[in-house]
């Protein structure tokens, strides 16, 4: 019997929630906008005082004039200099906007897409907080960032408040679906003031959202345990995002007996101890209208849940309870399809290529010692049934393969040994010919 949420009596909630939060950069003065947060990043030259203590920078001046010096007295009280990391909030009355936040940028504005992206986080942890349904970011100087960058900012900085605010990044991310109680994300609309405004804009805020929202379809994915997201689960999330974009994508899924008679012996080896049948999936998104230029393929290892086999994870090191997040290529790689199916770029042909299982243990599982042969006709002796990655993206590589593709990308989390020699926050690369 599988074990299922299902099977188990468990309530199954959506495995992903769609992203809900729209972007759009507008051309107003920051104290004409009406909403329930207004948030101004200054520098802190914005907070020079004239010899008459009002603020020197036009866009400050003009806000603490329509809120009768409040905004002049809080900065004081609140020993606010316009430092980076340096926030002060303050809930307004008979204003076109509840509340009314100062995010400190540091010297400069930010002329980086790292500094706009952490502006972006900052904004998005005032708009949370107050759990506001329409938000606008508002720069004291917009004549600080050039002219040439403020598309690439504006994208940047809705970017990082859609991953921050729709369930992604850092210690802000909040899953919530699994919750008996939850506070759910309420913001729906999200102005850019002084980032400039028009298509150009426009259109790389549509791009950052779509980015945005492939990187939280994958995130969403890789916090489902492992008895709601099985391999299963996984290959009907992969057919969803081919049937929404079925202008530009099909999905083919493989099941146990297809990928036997494919000879996928290494595949199915670390699947055979599992009551949770294995999918292959693999879709295949062709640009719109054709004449495509190059063929590439992403491959992601998908253990829905690893267990390390007869080798079990055994110790505080190996982290079996986290062992759903060894679908984490799986789900780069989905998410990379759903942006794709959004995005549309033209010339290329895209092949997204999962071979979806869990490494469990029983008395029909792969043994230490044993030999499988993978689809190409290679045979492999299994020397620990924990280095099982390598064994299902082995008949998955060799199907890619047989794609026709230029380049092949792999997404794995292969080995806890590149976390315990770079850190938690850099992935390693490396690079074939």
């Amino acid at each position: 019997m599988a074990h299922t949420a299902a099977a188990l009596g468990l309530t199954k909630p959506n495995v992903v929630e769609p992203l809900q939060v729209s972007f759009a950069a507008i051309g107003i003065e920051p104290s004409d906008w009406e909403g329930d947060v207004l948030a101004v990043a200054v520098t802190e030259k914005d907070l020079c005082r004239s010899p008459c203590s009002s603020f020197e920078n036009a866009v400050l001046k003009r806000l603490d004039s329509q809120l009768g010096g409040l905004l002049s007295e809080a900065s004081a009280e609140e020993d606010f200099a316009g430092k980076a990391g340096q926030l002060v909030v303050l809930r307004l009355q008979g204003q076109g906007f509840k509340r009314l936040g100062l995010i400190g940028l540091g010297r400069s504005a930010p002329f980086t897409a790292a500094a706009c992206r952490g502006l972006g986080e900052s904004f998005a942890s005032v708009a949370k907080s107050a759990r506001a349904g329409s938000a606008a970011l508002a720069l004291a100087s917009p004549g600080g960032i050039h002219g040439e960058f403020k598309p690439n900012a504006a994208a940047a900085i809705a970017s990082g408040t859609a991953i921050d605010l729709c369930r992604t990044v850092l210690g802000l991310y909040e899953d919530n679906r699994y919750r008996s109680e939850s506070n759910k994300v309420h913001l729906k609309h999200v102005h850019l003031i002084g980032f400039g405004y028009g298509p150009e804009v426009d259109r790389r805020l549509e791009l950052a959202n779509y980015v945005s929202s492939g990187v939280i379809f994958g995130k969403d994915l890789v916090n489902s345990p492992a008895n709601v997201l099985t391999p299963v689960v996984l290959a009907e999330e992969a057919s969803k995002i081919a049937s929404t974009y079925s202008d530009v994508f099909t999905a083919t899924i493989l099941d146990e007996e297809r990928c036997r008679e494919l000879k996928m012996g290494s595949y199915l080896a670390v699947a055979a101890a599992s009551a949770n049948p294995p999918r292959f999936i693999h879709l295949c998104y062709k640009p719109p209208g054709g004449n495509v230029k190059r063929k590439l393929a992403i491959v992601g290892k998908g253990l829905t849940f690893d267990s390390g086999g007869y080798n079990i994870k055994i110790g505080a090191v190996c982290n079996i309870e986290l062992m759903k997040w060894d679908m984490g290529g799986s789900a780069a790689v989905l998410g990379a399809a759903k942006a794709l199916g959004e995005i549309k770029p033209p010339g290329v042909e895209v092949h997204f290529i999962v071979a979806a299982c869990e490494n469990m243990i029983s008395g029909t599982g792969m043994r230490p010692g044993d030999i499988v042969t993978a689809s190409n006709g290679k045979t492999i002796e299994v020397d620990n049934t924990d280095a099982e990655g390598r064994l299902t993206l082995a008949d998955a590589l060799v199907y890619a393969c047989k794609q026709g593709v230029d380049k092949i990308i792999d997404l794995a989390t292969l080995t806890g040994f590149c976390r315990v020699a770079l850190g938690p926050s850099i992935a390693a690369s490396l690079q074939g010919f």
